[in-house]
């Protein structure tokens, strides 16, 4: 099923812990964009094999 992007926004929101602050989501959001621009990333292939694996081993 797709969602739209509204909607996994959502749950992304409601998902988090109730403490979560602001500033928690931009910290994390922008070490992310660091890794990303620094190349410490894994490919999508080796993502899509590791969910897999866990998938998997359920």
């Amino acid at each position: 099923m797709t969602h739209s992007i509204k909607a996994e926004l959502i749950e992304i929101v409601q998902n988090l812990p109730d403490d979560c602050t602001v500033e928690d989501l931009r910290a994390k959001i922008q070490r992310g964009l660091d890794e990303a621009e620094s190349g410490n990333v894994v490919p999508h292939e080796q993502v899509k094999r590791r969910i897999a694996e866990r998938w998997a081993a359920r």
